[in-house]
């Protein structure tokens, strides 16, 4: 033991008071500030994958190639190797894939980027999404006036009645609608 002697109280305030025995607990980051960084380092090491690359299929590859195949998966290659796609062909298709492998695989790393993916691997078999082809919206033409219809009334007067006369009659207002939107 010390033959020191203990302080007395209000000397012992007067150093509690000077300095702390322990640093301030201080209170943790953000998780989000944390987790955002994790995430910026996993995408600069692994990149986009292959949710991103089917969500946007028909754009990269073009609605031809798009209609006949779809992403399946991505490998990544270990220790620097080289990395595949894996894209399912529906039936004899195949054929025709295969010779656009170097087009398709342009166009992935265009848009995964450069070098992501080196092979193209191709499965036969059925597509799990129909393509859905871009509804075509038909402009509907304005109708014949009086004097076009009194004219095809008086070219097809001689036509007997019935059917053949009743289909003559749309054609003939078909055809006068195309020829005044063309002019």
């Amino acid at each position: 033991m010390s033959d020191r002697p203990l302080p007395s109280p209000q000397e012992a305030l007067l150093i509690l008071a000077a300095k702390r025995t322990r640093p301030q607990r201080r209170p943790p980051p953000p998780l989000g500030r944390a987790l955002n960084k994790a995430l910026k380092e996993f995408d600069a090491k692994f990149g986009q994958g292959s949710a991103a690359l089917e969500a946007r299929w028909r754009e990269v590859v073009g609605a031809e190639i798009a209609k006949r195949t779809e992403p399946v998966k991505l490998t990544r290659g270990r220790n620097g190797g080289p990395s595949s796609l894996e894209i399912r062909v529906a039936g004899p298709a195949a054929a025709i894939i295969q010779h656009q492998a170097q087009e398709i695989l342009a166009r992935v790393n265009l848009f995964l980027g450069a070098d992501a993916v080196q092979k193209l691997r191709i499965v036969q078999g059925p597509l799990q999404k129909k393509y859905e082809p871009a509804a075509k919206t038909r402009r509907r033409l304005p109708p014949l006036d009086a004097a076009e219809e009194a004219g095809l009334a008086r070219d097809l007067a001689a036509a007997p009645e019935g059917k053949l006369k009743t289909a003559l009659m749309a054609l003939g207002r078909g055809v006068l609608r195309q020829r005044r939107a063309v002019d």
